[in-house]
């Protein structure tokens, strides 16, 4: 989804998520990595506004919904909600 394409900051916002200090995702096309600092660590297929993480983490789900020029998540495990987060995006 084109929507979501480019290097996106991460911010908390409630729930039971960390800190997300120097997190990012860079989304391109049908998938993307979620970064923290310079590592790589998470891959996802992007499915509709929905990024869906891979083995062994596939029961992990971000879903996405527009809110202005940022986007706002939830993050899900087995459809269960256990934090929110903003998604701003630094780099198309």
């Amino acid at each position: 989804m084109a929507e979501l394409d480019g290097v996106w900051e991460v911010k908390r916002a409630g729930g039971a998520l960390p800190p997300l200090f120097g997190v990012r995702k860079e989304i391109s096309g049908t998938s993307g990595f979620t970064k923290v600092g310079p590592i790589a660590c998470l891959r996802f297929d992007v499915v509709g506004r929905s990024l869906r993480y891979r083995a062994p983490f596939q029961a992990f789900v971000d879903v996405l919904e527009p809110a202005g020029a940022e986007l706002r998540g939830r993050a899900t495990f087995r459809r269960r909600e256990y934090g929110k987060f903003e998604m701003r995006r630094i780099q198309a």
